[in-house]
């Protein structure tokens, strides 16, 4: 589940990475944010169908049995989410992790980042973005 000390913000310098500096930035050296997708609500569908796909495939069709969602990472409500090799050339197709959840706990951490990017004020699209810090 997402805690307020798992995400925050990034801005960014002038001079933004390309696509592939930021899908190599997940190792520890360097690092480069999501960015939030707010207006284009097809392309988050298509994030969040992507992710169930991957779902079904890796857990089986009857994987929401016992009130579980698919859960996805990077979110489905950023550039970087499960659909993105459909709009980027650049980013690695299906890159990206699912895992099934319980229901609850899994909307209840969809509501935490929703607010996180509200409270947060971050904008639509590469000029602002966030990290995700993994604590243990």
């Amino acid at each position: 589940m997402l805690s307020r000390s798992t995400l925050r913000r990034h801005s960014r310098p002038p001079a933004l990475p390309s696509r592939r500096a930021r899908r190599e930035g997940s190792r520890p050296d360097n690092r480069a944010p999501l960015t939030r997708l707010y207006q284009d609500r097809k392309r988050r569908d298509g994030n969040r169908a992507q992710a169930v796909n991957a779902c079904r495939r890796h857990f089986g069709p009857d994987y929401t049995a016992g009130g579980k969602d698919c859960d996805e990472y990077p979110f489905a409500t950023t550039y970087e989410g499960a659909a993105g090799s459909l709009y980027d050339p650049e980013q690695l197709r299906d890159n990206c992790s699912v895992m099934a959840l319980d229901s609850t706990q899994n909307q209840a951490a969809g509501t935490l980042l929703g607010q996180f990017l509200t409270k947060s004020r971050l904008i639509d699209g590469p000029d602002d973005g966030f990290l995700v810090q993994i604590v243990p």
